[in-house]
């Protein structure tokens, strides 16, 4: 079908990522939008839903406003020159949206079901949250045919146990996922860690079950590059996922989340401990509680668009290099 609207000088403009970016029905990147999986490689997909959480809402418009602001993107990475939508089909695959938001664990089964038929047909899905309770359920979908290492950047372990008669919240996710054997817990570091306890032994389980907890502290001590050698060297070669909190940014950058803790990540060293990382086998990722309704000029849902794009052109290194069908 031919486009309403057709350049008269501009001939570049066939692409819909190169016109005004104040135009055109808002997709993640202004990527194509698509629900036909044959001709994806890279999904970009909203799970507007925070069900799993156990404070303040509003994670659930974060896909929306994160859509909005990832018009701010370019198509080129601004150190790299990386053109992910180059070097894979990358689309829009719109929202895995809930019949039944009511009920939380039959609201993550859905999403577990949406994903399982994301990645048995090849799809590479890059998420966008909704609270932090939705990786759970995709990294049952991604690490279904074998565990999966972890990079998690957070201010939170969420590695918690059963909270007010629940045992899937989203301060639970990864302790379901290590349960499950969808997650190896000593192919996992969690980069950011910092604020207060419940309990003394609150996130316990992460040292425990082996994982590597790199906290604030030491994140300040050492710095970003130190936290991403760190990754790598526990990560390896195998199959890896990457979880981004938004909280994990000190609140001054970030205001717009449901569980902020002070003292954490600036957005620079956020982007730079990122695209350290490139060259390792990923084969999903996810960004999350981006809440909108306590965001100060669209600051975090900014800096979140910017994270995802990052994340972004790891996932298309990876796919690209062929390191995520291993």
């Amino acid at each position: 079908m031919d486009p309403l609207k057709l350049p008269v000088k501009y001939n570049g403009m066939v692409d819909p990522q190169q016109r005004p970016r104040h135009s055109g029905i808002p997709t993640f990147f202004r990527a194509p939008h698509t629900e036909d999986l044959a001709e994806v490689d890279i999904g970009v997909i909203g799970v507007p839903y925070d069900g799993g959480v156990t404070h303040r809402s509003g994670a659930r418009h974060g896909p929306r406003a994160v859509r909005e602001q990832s018009a701010l993107m370019r198509r080129l990475h601004g150190t790299t020159d990386f053109a992910p939508f180059d070097a894979c089909r990358v689309r829009d695959l719109g929202d895995c949206w809930l019949e039944f938001p009511f009920d939380l664990a039959g609201a993550l089964s859905e999403i577990e079901t949406f994903y399982h038929m994301i990645v048995e047909a090849g799809v590479m899905p890059l998420s966008v949250g909704g609270d932090h309770s939705i990786s759970w359920p995709i990294l049952r979908a991604v690490g279904k045919s074998r565990p999966v290492g972890m990079i998690h950047i957070d201010a939170h372990c969420d590695t918690g146990d059963d909270y007010l008669g629940s045992r899937f919240h989203h301060g639970a996710p990864f302790r379901r996922a290590v349960e499950d054997g969808v997650l190896d817990p000593k192919r996992t570091i969690q980069i950011g860690i910092r604020g207060g306890k419940t309990v003394a032994d609150h996130w316990s389980f992460s040292e425990t079950s082996g994982m590597r907890v790199l906290g604030m502290d030491e994140f300040q001590d050492k710095g970003w590059a130190y936290a991403a050698a760190e990754a790598r060297r526990i990560i390896g070669d195998g199959p890896v996922y990457l979880s981004y909190d938004i909280d994990s940014l000190d609140p001054a950058e970030a205001p717009g989340t449901g569980t902020p803790e002070a003292g954490g990540i600036r957005a620079i060293e956020a982007l730079r401990l990122l695209r350290a990382l490139d060259g390792l086998s990923f084969v999903g990722g996810d960004l999350v509680e981006v809440a909108p309704s306590w965001d100060n000029g669209t600051i975090t849902s900014f800096n979140g668009a910017s994270i995802l794009f990052e994340i972004l052109c790891l996932l298309a290194r990876a796919r690209s290099a062929g390191a995520s069908r291993g």
